[in-house]
């Protein structure tokens, strides 16, 4: 029974999550699914309470850096990167898919997956309109690359951030490892998705209009010293949220000067109800690893960090993506592999950050992009996947392959 009730609690998040019927939060089902599952004694509630402590810093670093890239938006970042982006269409749509890739890739990996999908995607959206020229490629660059050029950093993806606390490595340890999968999802990317769009991408696009380059240097200054803080801190064995923090509070309080931002819109861009989510999702994923998950997913994973066992937990996490979503997936991966060794988590993470590009319900970075691009394109399940389909495979041997040619070059 508790194993059913369990199984059902997460059914239904993930549902309401997906769907979000009249646009309520996630929270509003997740919390009472929650309480349900500890009050019905599916999981102890010594046990999640131990879940959210676990939990907790990782979504206090998500709660400054959803802060920090609205912040520097409001700066003129994201506006000077659409300027920028007009401004490479001289040669071709090519050099904007390029410029589009550039940019997102950096996005994702700096400010997070976040802020590609709901910051650069409407800048990229709105350059298309101007340029004449049809969004589809450049949509799906900054879809596809929120989601596989997460996976560079620590502080990239909400997952990065789980795997890094169960991998035991250094920040620059990571990051080094992750350098080359990081590349290769890249470039596979491009390739792929050049190829299946050459039709949209023949399509000459209009002069753009001569505007200045606004380069916000201040905040530009402020993400660097905030990604060079990442690193001080993983060395002083700090949680990477006190570098996010004190680069919100640095732009927070410009912004706050300037009136460029207010105190309301820092407070939106908290997104508390999804921190809440996100917390309540561990504890019924908890749950259910309590209750059966746990022992069926160990018959199903391969023993050992060997190239074919790297690139099958990788395969493995990619399915249970589509399956359950990426956030729950890694939830329910990490505590399996992490005995294994860090080649293990790394293979899973590439698993559950390159996978969710096959389908819509793979991440909640997926559907968030498909309400921000229905005003310009109204991408159907069956599109999505058909390119998901031929691209995700490729990107997902490439990334392994790379981590395999990491670990070999800087080990564990």
């Amino acid at each position: 029974m508790e194993l059913i009730l369990s199984v059902a609690a997460l059914v239904a998040v993930l549902g309401f999550a997906l769907l979000r019927p009249h646009g309520w939060p996630e929270a509003v089902v997740a919390v009472p699914a929650a309480a349900l599952v500890i009050v019905a004694g599916a999981i102890d509630w010594h046990d999640a309470l131990a879940e959210v402590s676990r939990l907790a810093p990782v979504v206090g670093f998500l709660a400054a850096v959803l802060v920090l890239a609205r912040l520097c938006d409001d700066e003129g970042l994201f506006h000077a990167a659409g300027v920028l982006m007009a401004r490479a269409t001289s040669g071709g749509q090519t050099r904007l898919l390029v410029s589009v890739f550039g940019i997102s890739a950096a996005v994702t990996a700096i400010l997070s997956l976040d802020a590609t999908v709901v910051l650069l995607t409407p800048v990229v959206l709105a350059t298309a309109r101007t340029l004449a020229v049809p969004a589809r490629p450049h949509a799906y660059a900054t879809a596809h690359l929120s989601n596989s050029a997460s996976l560079l950093l620590p502080v990239s993806n909400l997952t990065n951030l789980l795997a890094f606390g169960a991998a035991g490595l250094t920040f620059l340890h990571f990051a080094a490892l992750m350098t080359l999968p990081w590349l290769a999802a890249i470039a596979v990317e491009f390739v792929l998705l050049r190829l299946l769009f050459a039709k949209d991408l023949r399509v000459a696009p209009q002069e753009a209009p001569r505007e200045p380059v606004d380069v916000p240097l201040f905040a530009l200054v402020v993400v660097g010293l905030t990604l060079a803080g990442f690193a001080v801190t993983s060395l002083l064995g700090l949680s990477p949220a006190w570098a996010a923090l004190a680069g919100a509070v640095v732009l927070g309080a410009r912004g706050l000067v300037t009136r460029r931002s207010s105190v309301a819109k820092i407070t939106a861009a908290l997104d508390l109800p999804f921190l809440a989510f996100v917390l309540c999702l561990g504890v019924v994923v908890a749950a259910v690893m309590r209750n059966g998950l746990e022992t069926a997913m160990q018959r199903v994973l391969p023993d050992g960090q060997g190239l074919l066992a790297l690139l099958g937990i990788a395969a493995v996490a990619a399915v249970l993506s589509n399956v359950v979503n990426n956030l729950p997936a890694v939830l329910v991966l990490l505590p399996l592999v992490t005995p294994v060794g860090p080649a293990a988590v790394l293979a899973v993470l590439i698993g559950v950050n390159v996978g969710p590009n096959l389908t819509y319900v793979g991440s909640l970075a997926n559907l968030l992009w498909r309400s921000v691009v229905r005003r310009d394109m109204n991408p159907s399940f069956a599109e999505f996947s058909r390119i998901g389909l031929a691209t995700t495979p490729p990107v997902l041997i490439a990334s392994v392959l790379a981590l395999w040619a990491g670990l070999q070059l800087f080990g564990v």
